[in-house]
């Protein structure tokens, strides 16, 4: 009978971390690997692994968790042969306009996506977890096992070279 109880108890909570985290490991994947078809499955996978493994997350580290593992599998997605030579090909992230946002801020995020796509994979996932995860530099490093000073300069690496590519779009380079 505790089983029982114990079991709708754990089932409760992956139920609460599913509809707290899902929309945020959707978007990640989606940010990472520019394929909602591909995101959904990483989605799909994370919250397997956190049904399988659940029991072994630190309590208020779930986000953390969950966000390094969909890093994790995008990741391995992206070493596979195939998709590489598949996907590397495809359409950047497009972003789907606000009802309130004018022309001219649809056109900066998309520059700005643009660019985001056309950093390398160590800036890219470092500018996702940052601007669009909202996570800040430490938990950053946890999440990745990196020193803080790492994040740091990846983030400032990051910036500069997303100045420089968004500077070549105006001039039209």
């Amino acid at each position: 009978m505790e089983e029982s109880v114990s079991a709708r108890q754990d089932d409760a909570q992956f139920e609460a971390l599913y509809a707290q985290y899902a929309d945020d490991v959707l978007r990640m994947a989606y940010f990472y690997l520019a394929d909602r078809h591909k995101a959904e499955d990483v989605c799909q996978d994370v919250f397997i692994k956190l049904y399988t493994h659940g029991h072994t997350i630190e309590p208020g580290k779930e986000k953390a968790w969950l966000l390094r593992v969909t890093v994790n599998c995008c990741r391995d997605l992206w070493r596979g042969a195939w998709l590489k030579r598949v996907v590397l090909g495809a359409p950047s992230l497009e972003l789907i306009p606000a009802q309130d946002e004018t022309i001219e801020q649809r056109e900066e995020k998309e520059a700005l996506m643009r660019a985001v796509n056309r950093l390398p994979a160590v800036f890219r996932e470092t500018v996702l977890l940052h601007y669009y995860q909202g996570l800040g530099i430490s938990e950053i490093a946890q999440m990745l096992d990196l020193p803080e000073g790492t994040i740091s300069s990846r983030l400032s690496r990051a910036r500069k070279k997303l100045e420089v590519l968004l500077k070549g779009e105006e001039t039209g380079e």
